[in-house]
């Protein structure tokens, strides 16, 4: 917390308006509002996954209320934008951050009024984006990224496993070692917990302080270490780093735009670590055709039999299609926040490309400043030169050293210009 008599007034300012950001989004917990309870599962099974749930717009309201009123919330969100304007000015950049974080949380709290309904999904895809989103004109979508994966993982399933695949671990001593892998990461007296959950979907996931491991679980050393880069060093470490802001206090709190960056990141590091492995990318991409599916028109029962043919056992399936449906019902469109991982990846390793062909590779690493977005970067750049914001503490080794990571990306640039299916023919005889 910045001590404001130190500060000038335009710091001041700032801090004022980002603290009242920082208290006004602290009510909205997006994933408590859509998850589904323990009985929607046992009703499922009980009739032998032939009977979808009965889930709508009152279900929510009854199972899941809000902990705020949604109107008051939006009129605080606006007020702060009209403080804003009035105190920073129209062309103010760290103005237009926070304004653009006012206006994503107004659309947040009006897709949760929206539960069990169509409109749901439409403002999903606002926020998060949807299956069918190209990158530019004439560029492949994300649905055309999953069938390229899918395609291609099954040229080397069962290739490439070794014992690091075997899960041996339970959850308890997921738990400890964890614990002492980020107690050595976050090595300067940061209180970091990690602890057994069985209260959420994921196998893994970061909150503020802590990471909370699925209960009852079995883990390979690879999971392990994807938990260990993922929520520790990406989700942990940029929001202690927001945390640790004198004045840009907002950038410890995350909008839809930021968990796009924040997923992405998380699996550019994964896979600069070389801790991403085949059955990790093929979870991803089956995500995205998940979400595709039900943009598609396919209902719960579709999708839990899409997993089901991938291999993957009934509980693992009811939970991996639950993701796409929560906060919808299970005959209207998906949740579309799991495009994030496979968005934002796509989003920032073209980005960091584009910085070092342009010179701007000293911005690379202002990405784990906080809870931030691309489109943020180049006014990020600005405040952390004129003091506004102090540079990010935890910045995984691959970042921080911006002359390796400047390497790949020059050879990554060349590399994009050989045409792939040229080199096939040309390989054909060795490739043999």
């Amino acid at each position: 917390m910045a001590n404001e008599e130190f500060l000038g007034e335009y710091e001041q300012v700032i801090h004022e308006l980002s603290e009242r950001i920082v208290a006004a989004q602290k009510p909205i917990r997006i994933l408590d509002a859509l998850k589904w309870d323990p009985s929607v599962e046992d009703y499922f099974f009980k009739h032998q996954c032939k009977k979808l749930p009965e889930i709508n717009a009152e279900y929510y309201q009854q199972n899941n209320p809000l902990s705020f009123d949604p109107e008051k919330k939006i009129q605080e969100f606006r007020e702060i934008d009209r403080s804003i304007r009035r105190k920073l000015g129209q062309y103010s950049g760290v103005g237009s951050i926070m304004q653009r974080m006012c206006h994503e949380y107004c659309r947040v709290i009006e897709m949760l009024l929206a539960r069990g309904t169509p409109r749901f999904t439409t403002i999903s895809q606002e926020l998060y984006g949807s299956s069918e989103d190209a990158f530019h004109v004439g560029a492949p979508t994300l649905k055309d990224l999953a069938e390229l994966v899918t395609e291609t993982l099954s040229h080397i399933q069962d290739k490439v496993t070794t014992e690091a695949d075997d899960p041996i671990y339970s959850s308890e001593e997921a738990v400890a070692i964890l614990r002492e892998r980020l107690d050595a990461y976050f090595a300067d007296g940061e209180n970091i917990r990690v602890e057994l959950s069985d209260g959420i979907i994921a196998d893994a996931a970061a909150g503020a302080d802590r990471i909370k491991i699925h209960g009852g679980l079995m883990f390979s050393a690879r999971e392990i270490r994807t938990f260990e880069i993922h929520e520790g060093w990406v989700h942990l470490g940029t929001t202690l780093n927001g945390m640790a802001q004198p004045i840009c206090t907002f950038l410890s709190k995350g909008p839809p735009s930021s968990t796009i960056t924040q997923e992405g990141l998380a699996i550019i590091t994964e896979l600069f670590t070389f801790s991403s492995y085949p059955g990790r990318l093929r979870r991803l991409t089956n995500r995205i055709i998940a979400v595709n599916m039900a943009e598609d028109g396919a209902n719960f029962f579709d999708v839990f039999q899409f997993y089901r043919e991938q291999g993957m056992d009934k509980d693992d399936s009811y939970q991996s299609t639950v993701r796409a449906f929560r906060g919808s019902s299970p005959t209207l469109g998906p949740y579309t926040k799991d495009l994030a991982y496979s968005k934002g990846f796509i989003l920032i390793y073209n980005y960091m490309r584009l910085a070092v062909q342009r010179g701007l590779v000293k911005r690379i690493p202002l990405l784990f400043v906080g809870k931030t977005t691309l489109e943020d970067l180049h006014i990020l750049s600005d405040l952390l030169e004129e003091g506004i914001i102090t540079a990010p503490k935890y910045v995984p080794p691959q970042f921080a050293d911006i002359a390796a990571v400047s390497a790949w990306m020059v050879y990554s640039l060349f590399l994009n210009r050989l045409d792939l299916r040229r080199l096939a023919l040309d390989f054909k005889g060795i490739l043999q």
